[in-house]
């Protein structure tokens, strides 16, 4: 079958290149760079926070800065559907061989399935060993178990058959609007299946739809800028709602839970990194914007766009790309199983539930199928774990939520890091395994020999 010129990196030189800030010469000096500025709104988010905290549920200055950060992940939202349709559709138009794209699917999600599940056990280890609950002795308010009203509701209405149901949209338009990853996804595969069975007939849309995806990234290009006001603003509401006296009873969870997700960063992704030839250390240097940009945001949807831009300018094909790094945003979400794992535990020490280690695995297996969704739903995380934890109908267990409600904004920046690492991580390791990376390209993140 012929098909549509190959969309990646190497194969594009008729079209000119898309200017990323997240994509900057080595010797610029350091201020040009937009890690620089993003680190910067970070410190002085934090420094601001403390300055002007709030006091007795009064919103000080300081938490009236969180539209900043909230107006700039609306923002990126709004890109994220399109480029991801965009992208999608002209890779897999391009490839042709339709059963290599199912083959990369399948790769995918299997190779999501035992990373996840791994760090669901190594998070187990992790809290087992140090007990950070133990000695808590925790006992809701009914403020505190009224404020858990909205998760536990949420939580009520989720279910394997819901999340799947979801997948599928009510309209072609309706999954743009509500901005679906999954959902958009679907029906980016179903219309290249359409473009690649179509072959040369279909060449001019698929070429028009990768300079529609160029477009798009040159809109995300400006958008990034915004970043380091999106971290001050961020940082600032995080840190004056919270404080910094409000966290010293959880400092033990943090801590492990940081420590759990470095850990398995640097043993099982190193390992992996080693395995197919990449450097994790090179690797993350490659994307240390990327990560900065997260770290700011408490968002690893902020840094999808770049990201797709990224992978397929170090040599993935863009077949690779769309599909995998979009995919594991909902299926490959390493740190929230770290996180979700560790806090069930956490949570049956801090209130003297004992779980059994036979309990413990039927809830890891539960997690396996319910934390899939946990991406897709804004508080996913806790309206994940409150799913789960009612799956053990002991009140006790869901009321506990309330202890994580102030640490988890601190948390979520380690979930968005390692969820990031994660699935960049895997789209270089599948496009490899499939011939689909250009060695030369990627020798900023490759391996020395």
């Amino acid at each position: 079958m012929n098909s549509a010129p190959a969309l990646t990196h190497h194969e594009e030189s008729d079209l000119p290149p898309t200017p990323l800030p997240t994509e900057h010469k080595s010797g610029q000096p350091f201020w040009k760079h937009i890690y620089f500025w993003v680190l910067l709104g970070v410190v002085c988010g934090v420094g601001f926070g403390l300055a002007f905290p709030s006091h007795d549920g009064t919103p000080g200055l300081a938490e009236q800065m969180k539209p900043l950060g909230d107006g700039f992940i609306a923002l990126v939202k709004m890109l994220i559907a399109p480029i991801i349709f965009f992208t999608v559709v002209s890779g897999i138009a391009s490839v042709g061989d339709l059963k290599k794209v199912g083959r990369v699917g399948l790769k995918a999600l299997v190779y999501f399935e035992l990373v996840t599940t791994l760090a669901m056990f190594i998070a187990l280890g992790a809290v087992h060993l140090f007990k950070p609950g133990v000695g808590v002795n925790y006992a809701p308010s009914a403020s505190e178990v009224k404020k858990l009203a909205t998760f536990t509701k949420a939580a009520d209405e989720q279910s394997a058959v819901d999340f799947v149901l979801h997948i599928i949209p009510k309209t072609f338009v309706g999954a743009f609007a509500e901005g679906e990853i999954l959902q958009v996804l679907l029906l980016a595969v179903l219309m290249g299946i359409a473009l690649a069975k179509m072959g040369k007939r279909a060449e001019p849309l698929t070429d028009a739809l990768h300079l529609a995806s160029q477009a798009f990234f040159i809109v995300v290009g400006m958008v990034v800028w915004l970043a380091p006001i999106a971290a001050f603003g961020a940082m600032a509401a995080t840190v004056g709602n919270a404080g910094i006296t409000a966290l010293v009873a959880l400092v033990k969870m943090m801590v492990t839970f940081y420590a759990t997700c470095v850990v398995f960063i640097f043993v099982v992704l190193g390992t992996l990194a080693h395995v197919f030839g990449f450097s994790l250390l090179k690797y993350l240097r490659f994307i240390k914007d990327e990560i900065l940009l997260v770290l700011g945001t408490s968002s690893s949807e902020s840094a999808l766009p770049p990201m797709m831009a990224k992978l397929e300018r170090a040599g993935c094909s863009a077949s690779v790309v769309g599909i995998v790094l979009p995919s594991g945003y909902s299926f490959n979400l390493d740190g929230t199983s770290i996180y979700l794992a560790m806090a069930i535990v956490f949570l049956a020490q801090a209130t003297n539930t004992p779980l059994s280690f036979g309990q413990e695995l039927g809830l890891m297996a539960l997690l396996l199928v319910s934390s899939k969704g946990a991406a897709a739903v804004t508080g996913g995380g806790f309206i994940t774990l409150a799913a789960t934890l009612s799956a053990t109908h002991n009140p006790k267990l869901v009321a506990g939520l309330a202890i994580l409600i102030g640490i988890d904004r601190f948390m979520s920046e380690a979930r968005a890091i390692t969820n990031l690492i994660g699935n960049g991580l895997a789209t270089f390791i599948i496009a490899k395994s499939e011939g689909e990376l250009d060695r030369e390209v990627a020798a900023p993140v490759l391996r020395s020999s």
